[in-house]
């Protein structure tokens, strides 16, 4: 709207996605009094990763990034499958989509608000608040698609539904293994494989609306070693 150029609009936007880790950091003293936030930070990474964990991130992403393959290769107004024709290209996506997404937000969502909230909730409540609250936050990315209209509203309802069923998945995934590598890589692939795939935004959305709705309500179903009633997290000390 204001005819920058699209670093402008890149740069932004990365220090947006920082902005939930910054606000944690400056008010860091005061939710925790007398604690350091980088040892708080390294925390978050001390448990070893489990490699079953990763294993099955992997196979849940990629079996719904696939099936949305399928559903793409069978329309035929489709020119081309992927959006990136080089190595090169698809290299630099990747880093930058990581760095202005899931390495800014994670810590402040799920390394601190989802892990506060389950003080008090159980572990799938407080994934639907955080997944709701962190759909609102991207209120303003609504408003730069593009969008009006109806196909604005299925826009929003399609983001909501698949934030909400990939904050369930993540909850899922961290409880079991308490790293926040878990939530980052998961973030990852979702950015990742909806940003590689040429086919029509609101029609993409649907997609993983559906697949991810279904992949987080037979999580909820199987109750793996049963996270959905985990005791409630302790308050984080120097200690841990």
């Amino acid at each position: 709207m204001l005819g920058f150029p699209t670093w402008v609009f890149d740069v932004v936007r990365c220090l947006s996605a920082w902005s939930s880790t910054f606000a944690f950091a400056i008010l860091f003293p005061k939710i925790y009094p007398g604690q350091h936030f980088f040892h708080f930070v390294q925390q978050k990474f001390k448990n070893p990763l489990r490699f079953s964990v990763i294993l099955s991130v992997l196979l849940v992403q990629a079996t719904i990034f696939i099936i949305i393959l399928l559903f793409v290769m069978n329309n035929e107004k489709v020119d081309a499958i992927f959006t990136f024709s080089s190595w090169g290209m698809l290299s630099y996506f990747f880093f930058k989509n990581l760095l202005s997404g899931p390495l800014g937000e994670e810590l402040g969502w799920r390394g601190f608000a989802l892990l506060e909230l389950q003080k008090k909730y159980a572990p799938l409540q407080s994934a639907i608040i955080i997944g709701f609250w962190w759909g609102i936050w991207h209120l303003p990315i609504w408003f730069t698609t593009g969008f009006t209209g109806l196909d604005l509203m299925k826009y929003i309802i399609f983001f909501m539904l698949s934030i909400i069923s990939t904050t369930i998945i993540m909850t899922a995934f961290y409880t079991i293994n308490q790293n926040l590598m878990i939530p980052i890589m998961i973030h990852q692939l979702f950015n990742f494989f909806i940003g590689i795939i040429n086919e029509n935004f609101i029609d993409l959305m649907m997609y993983n609306a559906i697949l991810y709705s279904t992949a987080a309500i037979l999580l909820i179903l199987m109750n793996p070693k049963n996270v959905w009633s985990n005791k409630k997290y302790t308050t984080y000390s120097m200690k841990n």
